[in-house]
């Protein structure tokens, strides 16, 4: 066997063993609020819709229930929670246009739906990062509340 069938060999196995590195899935709990405010700081949000999240808030006549958003974003150099911040930002922004569109002035039951594994908080939305993508997939009901 030659050297460059040798070093072939070598380099497919070093790759084969670091992809479950670089797939790596961490999953991380952060609180939604900060995701809400940097969106409507933003102005992709106008504030003419609230989020609640399962258990808390008012309950209001529901328009459309189960409204699933799945979003992912770029992580490549970045820390979990800022990724996690930039990609719940567009699941919030998602829900509030599919509310928006509703004829909705609130998106209630809000639970972490990631591969369709529920997670639900009060306070927290659930996010998996990995060293390329993160992503948060996010489920509520569409629904006026007074």
């Amino acid at each position: 066997m030659n050297i460059s069938c040798k070093l072939f060999g070598t380099l497919a196995l070093s790759l084969a063993g670091a992809a479950p590195a670089l797939a790596a899935d961490r999953t991380v709990h952060l609180p939604i609020q900060p995701a809400i405010e940097a969106a409507q700081a933003a102005g992709k949000i106008d504030g003419s819709v609230k989020f609640y999240l399962a258990g808390t808030g008012p309950q209001g006549k529901v328009l459309e229930a189960g409204v699933v958003t799945n979003r992912k974003t770029n992580a490549f150099a970045k820390k979990d929670e800022e990724a996690c911040l930039w990609v719940a930002q567009s699941a919030v922004i998602a829900l509030h246009e599919a509310a928006k569109q509703a004829g909705a002035n609130a998106v209630t039951n809000i639970v972490s739906y990631y591969r369709k594994n529920e997670y639900r908080s009060t306070t927290d939305y659930e996010c998996h990062a990995g060293a390329v993508v993160a992503g948060v997939a996010l489920r509520g009901d569409l629904a006026t509340v007074k």
